[in-house]
């Protein structure tokens, strides 16, 4: 059954951006949009679709959650085993995208996938709630699975075997930081005139931007 939506469209009014709201970092503006799209209530303000490339050259994308940012680059944590930790394995250029659409705005981010230290993965699980513990350790992220209850199984017993101390750290279990090269900026603009700003990082560590056409 096919579908038509060509119709489907709205015009964007919320506002602009401009070369005099474009600061020296990227990191500056990041902040001030991701600060607003908590402001704002949004159902998710951290999640962000990563895109890798399989063994195939395939491209493939995931929502995960941002767990932390700086000039450094971008953090999120997740299974060393999984299918998006084995594609970065091999191939660390990602892509990272803030769908803000709500508030008519999104970041694209390409940049190079690294582990963090293992003590700042350290220091983040131990924070996570201890349900988020146990799942980590329960789930063999991406490996098929015959049902759902194999795995609420696996969650029982890993609950039973730590319920009497601390969990520990799994080995197999930890961050990413990408490290970003291009950081762009859209605007939703009346009458499709979208505002479109890139940043990209030169040799001499600086950063620089201009605008693009919508």
């Amino acid at each position: 059954m096919a579908s038509n939506y060509a119709d489907q469209r709205r015009d964007y009014t919320m506002g602009g951006l401009s070369d005099e709201d474009m600061p020296t970092s990227p990191f500056e503006l990041f902040g001030r949009w991701l600060e607003q799209a908590v402001d704002a209530s949004l159902a998710d303000p951290t999640a962000m679709a990563l895109s890798t490339i399989d063994a195939e050259g395939r491209p493939w994308q995931r929502l995960v959650l941002l767990k932390g940012f700086s000039s450094d680059g971008f953090v999120f944590y997740t299974n060393y085993g999984s299918e998006k930790a084995e594609a970065i394995s091999r191939e660390s250029r990602v892509s990272l995208l803030f769908p803000w659409n709500e508030l008519e705005r999104q970041v694209i981010v390409g940049g190079r996938a690294e582990k963090v230290v293992a003590a700042e993965s350290a220091a983040y699980f131990l924070s996570r709630p201890e349900e988020s513990q146990l799942a980590a350790w329960a789930s063999r992220q991406s490996r098929p699975i015959s049902s759902k209850a194999v795995l609420e199984q696996a969650f029982s017993d890993i609950k039973a075997k730590f319920a009497h101390g601390d969990i520990p750290v799994p080995d197999f279990w930890g961050g990413y930081r990408v490290v970003p090269e291009r950081i762009e900026f859209w605007q939703g603009g009346a009458h499709r005139l979208h505002d479109r700003y890139r940043y990209t990082l030169a040799d001499d560590g600086d950063w620089h931007w201009q605008r693009l056409q919508p």
